[in-house]
């Protein structure tokens, strides 16, 4: 496809579009993939295009070795995580990284997830009002990620800035003037630079007394007589604390959000708790907390019917994936029984999210405690509100009224 949509890219950029993406992304999907700017930077949004671009070796994850950036008086070298590397630098990084990072790991902090979740729904009990983000989405995986890489509690409160201006950066650059991207950059090297302080001192705190923590096992990991350098521990813990919470608190709220827009499928989960499992998937599929990831070209690769030169940008709206009526039937309805395989939400092929099994754990409980403790749930509409992020995009107030709260 090479014909321009009825869409403009930068319309996701617009406030009023936030609350609702979709119809955006659906002209952006439908015309794509295309080309602007002389073919330097390509659309895609269809599934199959970006399930390929994604396992091609040819599409890059690099954003670049390193930047400086002024952070004060400082400047401050950026440590590249895993994210953004490509073979043999990504495979080697993740190695290492999975090994502390194993399924045996996830499942054994079931209980701990269950017990966190029961704490804060109660917390909230005698209010007759839950604000699901502040109260629910995000104390619940921050905790959790905290406690892994062994961050003492009284710490958790100073990782909120940090990491809102990390995500920040994350999105593309589009609807932002020269200075508000300068601002924006500024503010999140100054952010990394914190978040680099903080765990050189823990590191070496952990180096000295192991403990039984991730952020232990990251240290001892070794593959074939390689560890990780103190860079790269410190780019690692950054990307843990970032994507290990902003994208579950993005797929709580999203997906609290959905099953409250439609009764019957919030009826359904109460009436069989085991459904949770499938409203995440729903959810990952139907209001995917990262809307879009890219990927630059090297050597030139071809894209649907659009030829992308070696150095072009490759912007892949995964969130439009989601809605691909070739893939999936009736796109926009909200089916938590609907069994949704297949879709790109955590990305696919080599950099497949590591996360994963651990955010989909920490949201089908969390489902599950709200379907069976919250009764009579009702959003209040008015009172709902987006962050201004359309890449990992939920909202960042969401209060729910009930008439009473079940006991744990």
């Amino acid at each position: 496809m090479t014909t321009q949509p009825q869409a403009k890219l930068t319309d996701l950029a617009d406030p009023a579009v936030l609350p609702d993406p979709y119809p955006v992304l659906a002209s952006l999907r439908e015309a794509s993939p295309f080309a602007q700017f002389d073919g330097a930077f390509v659309i895609v949004g269809r599934h199959a295009d970006c399930s390929a671009v994604l396992r091609d070796p040819n599409a890059s994850s690099e954003r670049g070795k390193s930047l400086l950036a002024a952070a004060g008086q400082r400047r401050v070298r950026e440590r590249p995580s895993f994210l953004s590397l490509d073979p043999p630098d990504h495979t080697r990084l993740r190695r290492l990284v999975s090994k502390a990072f194993t399924p045996r790991t996830i499942a054994q902090l079931e209980p701990r997830i269950r017990a966190v979740c029961g704490e804060l729904l109660t917390a909230a009990s005698g209010a007759g009002q839950l604000e699901v983000i502040s109260q629910l989405a995000y104390p619940l995986p921050v905790r959790i990620i905290s406690e892994m890489l062994g961050v003492p509690v009284e710490d958790h409160p100073r990782f909120a800035g940090w990491s809102a201006r990390l995500a920040h950066s994350l999105q593309p650059g589009f609807g932002l003037s020269q200075d508000e991207a300068a601002v924006r950059d500024e503010a999140a090297a100054l952010a990394r630079a914190e978040f680099a302080d903080y765990f050189r001192e823990l590191i070496a705190a952990r180096r000295a007394r192991p403990a039984p923590d991730l952020l232990s096992e990251l240290i001892r990991a070794e593959d074939d007589g390689a560890k990780l350098t103190e860079d790269e521990l410190i780019a690692t813990c950054v990307l843990l604390l970032v994507a290990g919470h902003e994208t579950t608190v993005g797929l709580i709220s999203n997906a609290i959000l959905a099953l409250l827009r439609s009764p019957d499928q919030l009826d359904s989960l109460r009436a069989d708790p085991a459904l949770a499992a499938g409203a995440v998937e729903e959810t990952l599929r139907y209001d995917a907390p990262v809307q879009m990831t890219g990927r630059v070209v090297r050597g030139g690769m071809t894209v649907g019917d659009v030829a992308a030169p070696d150095g072009a940008l490759l912007l892949l709206l995964l969130a439009a994936t989601g809605r691909d009526p070739e893939v999936f039937g009736d796109p926009d309805r909200f089916d938590i029984r609907r069994g949704a395989t297949g879709h790109l939400a955590f990305a696919a092929g080599p950099h497949f999210c590591l996360g994963a099994p651990l955010a989909r754990l920490e949201a089908t409980i969390v489902l599950q405690a709200f379907a069976a403790r919250v009764i009579e749930p009702e959003l209040d509409s008015d009172a709902l509100h987006y962050k201004p992020n359309f890449n990992l995009r939920s909202p960042d107030q969401m209060f729910v009224g009930f008439e009473a709260m079940r006991p744990a």
